[in-house]
């Protein structure tokens, strides 16, 4: 059954998967065509918002765990899977399997891998139709349609950076291999794999078309992307590809005109979690009765909400990680400091990641910042051989939470070594440490003992993996290998 659904108070195009239908069907049942329906300017941007709120919806997809809420939901399971991030306990048991390296090889229906593809290749589609339907409004000016062009092709360039991520490897020495069927129009056929390469290609073309678009055009809030967003999506590509001058120089565009939080802001409850943040560049509002309530980031992170993390569910930085935190670095407080914890609030357990008032579910998601501009910045500068202009990036955002650094003393693989832990530091929890064990070639290597994974924390079970291990990348959802002719069981990961 295909149909148009309300979402929110949004017009937005969900297709319905059912009776052996894809994931990119979108053409409606009744009678009322979609040129119709996209002929005002109104409707067209009813329908992009819609996109936009569909970044937090809780339940996309097939799934209504409590695990499914959208982007954030891909990030906690980002850091989960990585090494700075330990589970307190069983608790409800909500992103336990992905810390222990299993839920993302399950490939049925509801599961994290099917989530994604849903989630991301919904997004895909919707501004697909836009971009098809745009130039048709009769009541857009050129600067309107401009804005609808170039934020779908920005939404689409980061909807496939994602999916690329999730369903292969990293980039560099994996250009030939398997990548994830490439939509640039609206479809109701399936489409096969293409290679890595491939996405890479329509990922940067579509941010290449987009920043023009964008440039010196307002949007509506911080939930739209807007060309600093491009260019800072553009900046993260570049560094997975290890395109270090690129990186840098997008990085550098990027965080123009974003003012790095104070020491004293970065510990704020509402320093993670307000999109009226200086610093933020990109996220969603979620006012109290838009929030997914349990079914939400802040349930599963700040124990202040009486949600999942205050059930035994509580998310910690390793005694590793913290240990190597300046006592004077602004940023240690953002961690419950051993020796003062509590049941509810174990030693070590994160505060950084806050609802701004207790007992409120009002709490807005982060996607980017431009601290991540500068470490970015930092890091691509650094392995081009630019250490000075390395050494002022790093310490600009360090020495924002931390007076007293200096990154003077690092050179060579020492300086890059230094980037990558304040990288740890201050990226924590923001959906950044599977991704950069995949692209460092690195492998897990999960610390142990007293404040580390394991016992008498929950025990994860995996503590080291080899570089590019297989539980690194989700498995096709068998759904899709059901019904999209061009893919067969031959196309499954690992």
């Amino acid at each position: 059954m295909k149909k148009i659904l309300l979402y929110g108070t949004s017009l937005l195009l969900i297709g319905i998967t059912s009776c052996k239908k894809d994931y990119l069907e979108t053409e409606p049942s009744n009678g009322v065509t979609e040129q119709e329906i996209f002929s005002k300017l109104n409707t067209v941007y009813a329908a992009l918002d819609g996109v936009v709120k569909e970044q937090y919806a809780f339940g996309i997809g097939a799934s209504t765990g409590h695990d499914n809420f959208g982007q954030k939901s891909f990030d906690l399971q980002n850091d989960l899977m990585g090494n700075d991030m330990v589970v307190h306990s069983q608790g409800y048991g909500w992103f336990n399997t992905d810390y222990n390296l299993t839920e993302w090889t399950r490939d049925v229906t509801g599961r994290q891998p099917d989530n994604a593809w849903y989630f991301y290749y919904d997004l895909i589609k919707q501004v697909n139709k836009l971009l098809a339907i745009v130039d048709g409004v009769a009541d857009a000016s050129a600067a309107q349609k401009e804005i609808v062009k170039g934020q779908s092709l920005g939404i689409r360039a980061y909807a496939y950076f994602y999916l690329i991520n999730y369903f292969q490897q990293t980039y560099k020495g994996n250009e030939t291999k398997p990548g994830v069927p490439l939509y640039t129009e609206a479809a109701t056929d399936g489409k096969g794999r293409g290679t890595v390469q491939e996405v890479y290609t329509q990922i940067i073309a579509d941010l290449t078309a987009a920043e023009p678009l964008l440039n010196g055009k307002p949007r509506t809030s911080k939930a739209n992307i807007d060309v600093t967003v491009v260019q800072g999506l553009r900046a993260r590509v570049a560094l997975i590809q290890e395109d270090w001058a690129t990186a840098a120089t997008y990085a550098a565009k990027a965080r123009i005109g974003y003012t790095l939080m104070t020491a004293a802001q970065y510990t704020a409850t509402n320093a993670f979690s307000s999109l009226s943040n200086a610093e933020w560049m990109w996220g969603s509002t979620i006012p109290a009765d838009q929030a997914t309530i349990y079914a939400s980031f802040f349930s599963h992170m700040d124990i202040r909400t009486g949600g999942y993390a205050a059930l035994g569910g509580q998310k910690k930085i390793t005694k590793a990680l913290y240990d190597q935190i300046n006592a004077a670095d602004e940023r240690k407080k953002v961690w419950r400091a051993p020796g003062t914890g509590t049941t509810a609030n174990p030693d070590y357990n994160q505060l950084k990641h806050q609802v701004p008032t207790a007992g409120s579910w009002a709490a807005d998601y982060l996607y980017m910042r431009a601290s991540e501009m500068y470490l970015i910045e930092a890091e691509g500068l650094a392995r081009s051989g630019q250490e000075g202009p390395a050494r002022t990036a790093l310490e600009t955002v360090i020495k924002a939470r931390y007076p007293a650094y200096s990154a003077a003393g690092f050179a060579g693989t020492a300086l890059i070594s230094e980037i990558l832990l304040q990288r740890r530091i201050e990226l924590w929890g923001e959906g950044f440490s599977l991704m950069d064990i995949k692209r460092l070639n690195q492998g897990l290597s999960r610390p142990t003992g007293a404040g580390n994974h394991g016992s008498p924390n929950f025990d994860p079970g995996v503590y080291t993996t080899s570089p590019a291990d297989a539980r690194f990348i989700m498995r096709i959802p068998k759904r899709e290998l059901d019904n999209n002719t061009n893919m067969t069981p031959g196309d499954q990961n690992p």
